[in-house]
């Protein structure tokens, strides 16, 4: 199909997989200086899991639209006078240069390399004429810069091929706190949010919950996961007054944030990673009351060097183990070796 955009025309076709490997270059740019090259540098460590994606899910994967240009003058002939569909003819041997989706290409030619039967299947493909090297970089920058990637509790939303993703979700219906005080859109609350929690940070929770049964690799149903999770969080939830005050309207979000760091996604994470020693254990449910007695302030000077730094809560690894280790020494709960270095090291 012969269009325009712009100035310029342009073609849109379908093209068997098994074309890309001889259609499409490939270009080393690795040696070019960067002002030079006409695409990224391609990153081979990001193929196999392109490829994985598409042997894991060959019925219902999908790839967008490949870009390219072309340097050779090709000749359309249309079906029929005025009509912009038909034939676009081009020569022996021309090969089309990738402006936007050389993973993509390069995933289709290993894939087919590993015998994964996508010969037979398309993927469209705009088609642009070379015009110089400057105007290829335009294009590359224009197809790439103001894409926004979707923020990680969207795609945990989204995503129907995540057993713990649609396990946490049926989890959230039935834990009231969760399901009415949940952002599941947003990767971070904004200052105004009505909401303690993001969807990313539950997810992020659960993983650190269900490590455990992840790790040894045994096959459990998304209702079996969401029938732990929801026993554990729900007797959590009971024991975290901050939480429940929000629910019943009894204290705005916002200001619960500002105030405390009880909803924090270290302090969730801190909560789900607790669960792995507790799950199991006799009366572990009758454990879960001392929570009632941390002080989650964020002016406990407890806190300090443990999750706050300057003031500020931080979530890289030493606050999340730290806290951890602090909540379950609240507890009285036995630390790890480990647990109590990362303990000390926060209050050093």
């Amino acid at each position: 199909m012969r269009g325009k955009m712009g100035s310029r025309t342009y073609y849109s076709c379908l093209m068997p997989m098994k074309a890309v490997p001889q259609l499409f270059k490939f270009s080393d740019w690795a040696g070019i200086s960067p002002e030079d090259r006409e695409q990224r540098v391609l990153n081979q460590k990001r193929l196999p899991d392109l490829v994985s994606y598409i042997a894991e899910n060959d019925e219902d994967y999908l790839y967008s639209s490949i870009t390219a240009s072309f340097k050779s003058e090709p000749r359309f002939e249309s079906f029929a006078e005025g009509s912009d569909i038909g034939f676009l003819i081009m020569q022996m041997g021309d090969e089309l240069i990738i402006n936007d989706g050389q993973h993509r290409c390069a995933s289709i030619v290993e894939a087919l390399k590993q015998g994964i039967q996508i010969d037979k299947h398309s993927i469209s493909v705009l088609l642009f004429p070379w015009e110089n090297t400057e105007r290829v970089q335009q294009m590359f920058s224009d197809l790439n810069r103001n894409v926004q990637k979707t923020s990680k509790s969207l795609d945990i939303l989204f995503d129907k091929r995540d057993d713990l993703a649609a396990a946490t979700l049926l989890m959230m219906e039935q834990v009231p706190v969760f399901r009415e005080l949940t952002d599941k859109e947003s990767v971070s609350l904004s200052t105004k949010s009505t909401k303690l929690f993001t969807l990313a940070a539950l997810y992020d929770a659960n993983v650190e919950l269900l490590k455990d049964r992840i790790k040894k690799g045994k096959s459990y149903s998304i209702q079996e996961n969401a029938d732990l999770l929801t026993t554990y969080w729900s007797q959590i939830s009971e024991h975290m007054a901050d939480w429940q005050k929000v629910l019943k309207g009894q204290k705005l979000a916002l200001e619960m944030r500002q105030e405390r760091i009880s909803s924090h996604s270290t302090v969730l994470r801190a909560l789900g990673s607790l669960g792995v020693d507790l799950v199991g254990r006799p009366g572990w449910q009758d454990e879960l009351t001392a929570l009632e007695n941390i002080d989650w302030s964020k002016k406990n000077p407890e806190w300090e060097n443990v999750c706050i730094v300057s003031n500020s809560v931080v979530s890289n690894r030493q606050a999340r183990a730290a806290t951890a280790a602090f909540i379950k020494a609240k507890l009285g709960l036995s630390l790890t070796d480990s647990e109590a270095k990362s303990l000390d090291k926060g209050k050093k």
